[in-house]
């Protein structure tokens, strides 16, 4: 078995950690960490019979997994202080608003970037408020800042000169030329808060961002640690609501996200075994395969035991579909020929 279903199996609960052979051990921390999921199969073998090079790592991943945490609900912090003057409200996105809620895909994960939703009549004061603050520009290119200004869902990247951390400052989820074209109003209208005072999405605008960042916004790269945490979410949210399924997909139809939203449950199901539950009323959802579901699992399982890309063909062609759903076709040629001669 390839080390990147090993460490699927593991993470999904059908393998025994203490089943492997010394061997097998490198190639699933060589592919672990090539999907930054080090950290999070550390915290999901905790207390498994491992060798004792293994739990020393796994050790030393949970506690810097842990450091990583804490800076970033600080960072958030910072970025409240900065836009609290002007009285201007954000949502809590991704890794950062997973923490702060405490939810179970947070263990372990790594969290980059601090990604924040604010309404797009807030956009300019909060780039003013957080530039007086101490963030900077990292895009220098002319090119660049428009591109994100007149075609993006985000401003330029951000980065603190003291502290040396980047914030995407979001005014929806998907760009403005995708096809698809999520409501922002209605996610910050849905947003409930947390315990500390952070707001973050609804449980199933949540679930929702999750596909879309998976499926619609990308071309796969993290894709495991994304399923990852859309199988993670959706567990937990069946606890307060069994029927969780059918919000999840009324929320998702709002935004055009159905039938992305129904991909990654496919998907999540047959690498993580995410419970499933088909319904004929209210409306009818079933999770019938699509032959083009196994393009999907073969993208998101080509590493060979090094940890290294496999089927580069299969990679060119989800990076080509990514532009392809971003963009309108002449638009799409335009830029790519402005990044080439830019090169």
């Amino acid at each position: 078995m390839s080390a990147i279903r090993t460490l699927v199996d593991l993470l999904a609960g059908r393998r025994e950690a203490r089943a492997l052979a010394p061997r097998e051990w490198d190639g699933v921390i060589s592919v672990a960490r090539a999907e930054a999921m080090l950290a999070t199969l550390a915290h999901r073998l905790d207390g498994a019979d491992l060798p004792p090079s293994v739990a020393a790592l796994f050790a030393d991943q949970r506690a810097a997994a842990a450091v990583a945490q804490a800076q970033s609900l600080w960072e958030a912090e910072m970025a409240r202080r900065a836009l609290a003057s002007e009285k201007i409200e954000f949502v809590l996105l991704k890794g950062t608003a997973y923490a702060a809620a405490g939810l179970s895909c947070a263990a372990g994960r790594q969290i980059g970037d601090l990604d924040i939703l604010v309404l797009g009549s807030d956009i300019g004061r909060a780039e003013n408020e957080l530039l007086e603050a101490g963030w900077e520009w990292v895009k220098s290119d002319p090119y660049d800042d428009a591109y994100y200004r007149e075609h993006m869902h985000e401003l330029p990247p951000l980065i603190h000169k003291a502290r040396d951390r980047m914030i995407d400052v979001h005014h929806t989820i998907l760009p403005r030329t995708h096809r698809v074209t999520p409501d922002p109003l209605v996610l910050m209208a849905e947003a409930v808060e947390t315990p500390t005072g952070f707001r973050i999405l609804s449980p199933p605008a949540m679930a929702c961002h999750c596909a879309a960042h998976l499926l619609a916004d990308g071309d796969l790269q993290g894709g495991l640690r994304n399923l990852w945490d859309f199988h993670q979410l959706v567990k937990d949210f069946l606890k307060d609501d069994p029927d969780f399924y059918l919000s999840l997909i009324e929320e998702a139809s709002t935004h055009g996200l159905a039938d992305v939203v129904k991909r990654a449950l496919r998907l999540s199901h047959r690498l993580y075994g995410t419970p499933l539950k088909s319904y004929t009323w209210p409306l009818t959802l079933d999770y019938r395969r699509k032959p083009s579901d196994d393009f999907f699992i073969r993208r998101l399982l080509a590493r060979d035991d090094w940890g290294h890309a496999t089927n580069f063909t299969l990679h060119q062609a989800f990076y080509i579909r990514s532009h392809w759903l971003r963009m309108p076709p002449l638009m799409l040629s335009r830029h790519l020929w402005t990044k080439w001669r830019k090169r």
